[in-house]
This record gives structure tokens, C-alpha cells and sequence, in this order.
């Protein structure tokens, strides 16, 4: 890669989708930063209750983003990739801002499972976009600068979570949406999808395409090769204190000291995952690398028996970088699929990744509530079934690299 390269990468489209993806991930991480605090100032104290009620409202949170990345993913192939991007800051922006205004679990639920729906569709159709709209040796390099700049809206959102209030720092998340909309405007679809669309016979954004013999199995290996992201994210760092104090873990260590290391840990590592894609000409090797490497720091998270802070705060900053393949994971599923349904897969596949939280989190308190097991066999069990799982589909996955994208589903 050469200083041309870069300059010729970062256009117009890159820029606003990775300032739309820098809002979207400020607001997915900030829930979990002010978590806590919101919570208990709509009355929710006991620490059960507070572990019981977080694990529901990100779910919810979750449940939407599901929901939303097959909404937007379809309107991507349908609509066009633009009109999406502009359509879920929007929705997203108006959700975040509700935030700051609840005052029970019941509209703090609806709150985030509306906020999620909207956050749903930035990211696929940013991707789509950057990767239809630059020529191939500089795709994964125009990825990787949007995904590492949404890692660091995850960073700002630790940072400004943790110096303001939380009714502030949901309202700061909204507007920073709503400002980005004036960028929006200046973005136009790529040329693929323009001559798909003025071709007639070619069905778009059908996600039932998905579902046959040759399609549905790649597409499920898209999403598994993702979820132990969310395993370290959605569980390891977000419940990091309940998680430690089931560990027999003592010092207070708050869930935005876990989520601020991790989350610069992913910036980071999502730079480097794709740097190292485009040095080996490969996504699959660096995807592969980035698990070995996760399942050895998870293995000490969670065994290695911790004294101080200093030590989990460092692992949470070596899993963030483990855990930063995000760009490499969502280029290469994208690259998969044909134009015509490329949308609906890179909206739906990162939204099914996150969404596998909603099934981790769930295991994980099974294992722990009502199968008796202790936290330590409980986080074992659900990190060791995940990564299996993703390890396994990355070696079904055909290498993407030098793909053409100028191809359809039919």
C-alpha cells in the first residue's frame, strides 16, 4: 500500500460512511457504558436486577438490529444503498435522543429496540457501497478505513459516556446523527448497482434468494465466522463486573473501563486485521489469525487468576484487537453475494452477528441460573461452542480477494 493508494481510497463515500459508521457504533457501545446509571435512576438498584434488566434491554436492542438489517438490507437492493444510509441515521438518530427521556424499564425497552431497528442499516449498505464504488486492490483498504473509523465513534462513546450524564450523552449521540444528514446528500450509488437497476429482469433485494441449496449454507457460514466478536463484546466486556465478581474477582472494575480498552483495542485491530489482509492478499487468513489469537486471550480472561485491574484492563485491550476482523468479516460477505443481493447480505449478516449476543447471553445466564454451573463453565461453555463454530465456517468459505463484484444472483 502507498500513500496514492490511500489518497485514492479515501473519497467522498468513504469519508461519509465511515463518519455514519463513527455515530452508528458510538451509539451501539454507549448503552452499555451508561447502562448502569441509567437503570438505577429510573429506580432499578439491586444488583441482580440491574444484571437481569441489562441483559434484557440489550437484547431487545439487539432483537431490533435484527429485525432492521432484513428491512434495510432489502430497501439496499431495492431503494438503493444512499437512500438507506440517510433513512437509518435518521431513525436511529430520533431513537438515541428518546433515550435520555425514559422513565421506566417499559419505554427504555421500546427505546432501544426502535433505536436498534434504525442502527441496523448503516453499516451494510455503507460497505456495499464503498466496496461496489472502488476498484479491487483498494476495496479492503476503503472497508477497513470505515469500519476502523465506526470503531472509533466505540471509543468516544466509552470516553463521553464516562464524562457525562447519561441523558446527555444519549442526546449528544442523536444530534451527532442528525448533523451527519447534511453530509448525506452528496452520495450517489455505484455504477453496478445503477446498470442492475435499469436491467428489468433482474430481481432485487430478494431475501428469499438466500434460501437454497448453494446460497443458504454460504451465507449462514458468514454470519457464525462473526459471532465470537460478540461473544467478547456483548459478554465479556459489557458484563465484565458481574462476570469478575461471579469469578471471585474483588475491586470494583466497571463495565466502561472493559468497553473503553476494548473498544481501542478494536479501532486498532480492525486496522490491522485489514492491513494484514491486504499484505497477505488474503481475508480468510486474516480472519483466521484474529480467532487463534481471541481464543488464547479468552482462555486467560477467564483463567488466569487476576489481581488487580491493570491486568483485565490489558487483556480486554488484546481481546479488542482479536476482536477488530469486523471489516474483513462483513468485506468478505459482501463479496459473496452477486448485486442484486448484496445489500440484504451485508446488512443482514453483521445484524445476525450482533444478534448472536441476544442467544450468548441467554446461554450464558441458562448455564449459570438454572443448570447450576459456575461462571467460569458457564463463559467456557459459550466461548468454546462460539469460537468452534466460527473456526468451522471460515473453512467453508471460498477466498474473496481478488472477487469481481460486477456479477448477479439468479
Amino acid at each position: 500500500m502507498t500513500f496514492k493508494d490511500l489518497k485514492e481510497a479515501v473519497n467522498l463515500t468513504v469519508i461519509v460512511a465511515a463518519l455514519g459508521y463513527f455515530v452508528d457504533m458510538f451509539d451501539i457501545t454507549l448503552f452499555g457504558v451508561v447502562r448502569k446509571a441509567s437503570l438505577q435512576a429510573i429506580g432499578i438498584t439491586e444488583a441482580a436486577d440491574l444484571l437481569k434488566y441489562g441483559v434484557q434491554l440489550y437484547n431487545y436492542q439487539m432483537i431490533g438490529m435484527m429485525i432492521g438489517g432484513i428491512i434495510w438490507g432489502v430497501l439496499a437492493d431495492k431503494k438503493g444503498r444512499t437512500k438507506v444510509i440517510f433513512a437509518s441515521i435518521a431513525l436511529y438518530s430520533a431513537g438515541n435522543i428518546a433515550n435520555a427521556f425514559v422513565t421506566n424499564i417499559e419505554m427504555y425497552a421500546l427505546c432501544r429496540l426502535i433505536t436498534g431497528i434504525g442502527l441496523a442499516g448503516e453499516l451494510g449498505a455503507a460497505i456495499t457501497l464503498v466496496a461496489e464504488s472502488l476498484p479491487i486492490r483498494l476495496r479492503g483498504l476503503g472497508t477497513t478505513i470505515v469500519a476502523t473509523m465506526g470503531l472509533m465513534g466505540s471509543v468516544a462513546a466509552a470516553l463521553f459516556g464516562s464524562m457525562l450524564t447519561w441523558h446527555l450523552a444519549y442526546v449528544v449521540g442523536g444530534v451527532g446523527g442528525i448533523l451527519l444528514l447534511f453530509m448525506r446528500y452528496k452520495l450517489s450509488d455505484s455504477a453496478q448497482f445503477t446498470n442492475v437497476v435499469k436491467d428489468k429482469n433482474i430481481e432485487r433485494g430478494n431475501i428469499w434468494m438466500l434460501f437454497t441449496k448453494e446460497r443458504l449454507p454460504r451465507y449462514i457460514f458468514c454470519i457464525l465466522a462473526g459471532i465470537p466478536i460478540y461473544f467478547m463484546t456483548g459478554i465479556l466486556f459489557t458484563f465484565s463486573p458481574e462476570i469478575l465478581q461471579g469469578l471471585g474477582y474483588t475491586n470494583q472494575l466497571s463495565a466502561a473501563e472493559a468497553l473503553l480498552y476494548g473498544t481501542i483495542g478494536l479501532t486498532i485491530g480492525d486496522l490491522l486485521s485489514g492491513l494484514l489482509s491486504q499484505k497477505l492478499q488474503s481475508r480468510k487468513k486474516s480472519i483466521a489469525f484474529s480467532l487463534v489469537m481471541a481464543m488464547i486471550l479468552t482462555v486467560c480472561f477467564i483463567f488466569y487468576p487476576h489481581t488487580d485491574n491493570s491486568t483485565i484492563l490489558a487483556l480486554c485491550f488484546l481481546l479488542g484487537i482479536c476482536a477488530g476482523y469486523w471489516a474483513v468479516l462483513i468485506t468478505t460477505a459482501a463479496e459473496q453475494f452477486g448485486t442484486n443481493l448484496r445489500g440484504t447480505v451485508a446488512s443482514t449478516v453483521p445484524n445476525f452477528v450482533r444478534g448472536s449476543a441476544v442467544v450468548a447471553t441467554t446461554l450464558f445466564l441458562f448455564l449459570k441460573t438454572s443448570m447450576g454451573l459456575t461462571s467460569v463453565l458457564a463463559v467456557s461453555t459459550v466461548g468454546f461452542i462460539w469460537f468452534a463454530l466460527a473456526l468451522f465456517s471460515l473453512t467453508k468459505l471460498k477466498e474473496t480477494f481478488t472477487q469481481d463484484l460486477n456479477f448477479v444472483e439468479k
